[in-house]
């Protein structure tokens, strides 16, 4: 059991806090649309936001280990996170205005359904251009 830990440790530790991630962006979502009735476009902003600033922190540290050390990397490293974050939110945002203008599905299904495809999406720009070893 150890051994299939330590093999798939690096995916188990994305599914855990990509889990947090998403909940830091589902809640983040909950507080400005229900309880600040912030419109669903400037919530999903706010809420990306927030998320990213969670993600880049863990997944640098516990989930990719990464050891750049000077600066320039640890910048280079910073601007490919944001970088591809930038685009898995553009396809968040169009997933969301597709499926809530124009599928006129809920926006909390909408949120959940779109964010499974983002952390799939995050996870390989994570690995295949970020973090690579």
């Amino acid at each position: 059991m150890i051994k299939v830990l330590r093999k798939y440790r690096e995916v188990i530790m994305y599914l855990i806090f990509g889990v947090l991630t998403t909940l830091v962006n589902i809640l983040s979502y909950i507080a400005f649309t229900r309880i600040f009735k912030v419109d669903v476009y400037v919530s999903n902003v706010i809420a990306w936001i927030l998320s990213v600033l969670f993600a880049y922190v863990t997944n640098r540290k516990y989930v990719f280990n990464s050891k750049t050390k000077t600066i320039r990397a640890t910048l280079k490293e910073m601007l490919s996170f944001y970088t591809c974050r930038l685009i898995t939110f553009g396809v968040d945002m169009v997933l969301m205005y597709v499926m809530i203008d124009l599928m006129t599905i809920n926006d909390m299904v909408s949120k959940v359904v779109v964010s499974f495809i983002i952390i799939i999406l995050n996870y390989i720009f994570s690995k295949l251009i970020i973090f690579k070893k």
